[in-house]
């Protein structure tokens, strides 16, 4: 490794650490974050060079993230408590990417909605109403399956619908169900069961934000869903 200016003799402004506090952390390279973990370099190489230098020896952020204390350690000027720092540190940021993907996805749109039901709708060959539990914040809290139709209608009593989202404390709930034909279109009986679903949620404080039909998509016909809200039946 070449000489490097250590960086408490570096101007202020050059600082990892100060760069990092007065232009947040986009402003700062990979070798510049790892350098503040590391906190010291060792005599002829500052932190940042030996940041560079993991970075040039593992190839990768992933690959160096995978790397154990003792594959650390091989590196010049990482030691044990480096090491464990760097492991530390990979790892909060392994357990955070996992939160983020248990956490329930926000439902405030159709495209979302469809994203997240369209794989288990595309087998069915009957209609199934779907009833998407959220909370206040739009979060889904489940999906209940409230009943099997036949293929060219749903028979729905509200009870069924709200009894669950009662149960589950919701906020609101989206209405969503397949048209096994692969035309999202809706029919007349689709249509009123979403207004007569509407009113109960009214006098129950529940919203009623959405009915998504999913279909397919054709040359034809580029969407594979309809919003019975963008379609304007909602008021």
């Amino acid at each position: 490794m070449p000489s490097a200016l250590k960086i408490k003799d570096q101007p202020a402004s050059e600082r990892p650490r100060e760069r990092l506090a007065a232009k947040g952390p986009g402003a700062l390279t990979d070798a510049e974050l790892i350098a503040i973990l590391l906190r010291t370099g060792l005599r002829g190489a500052n932190a940042v060079e030996i940041g560079a230098q993991l970075l040039r020896q593992f190839g990768s952020l992933q690959a160096l993230a995978r790397a154990s204390v003792d594959d650390l350690r091989k590196v010049k000027g990482i030691g044990r408590d480096k090491a464990v720092t760097l492991l530390a540190a990979f790892t909060l940021a392994r357990k955070m990417a996992e939160e983020l993907q248990r956490e329930s996805p926000v439902l405030d749109n159709p495209e979302a909605i469809v994203a997240l039901l369209k794989g288990q709708n595309l087998v069915k060959d009957v209609e199934t109403l779907q009833v998407l539990l959220l909370n206040t914040r739009r979060r889904l809290i489940r999906v209940e399956e409230v009943l099997d139709g036949t293929i060219d209608q749903l028979l729905v009593h509200p009870r069924e619908v709200f009894k669950r989202a009662i149960a589950a404390n919701a906020a609101a709930i989206v209405l969503a169900h397949n048209h096994p034909s692969g035309d999202p279109t809706p029919s007349e009986a689709d249509i009123k069961v979403t207004r007569d679903l509407i009113r109960a949620g009214q006098l129950l404080k529940i919203e009623v934000l959405d009915h998504i039909i999913l279909g397919r998509a054709t040359p034809e016909r580029a969407k594979d869903y309809s919003s019975l809200r963008e379609l304007g039946y909602f008021f």
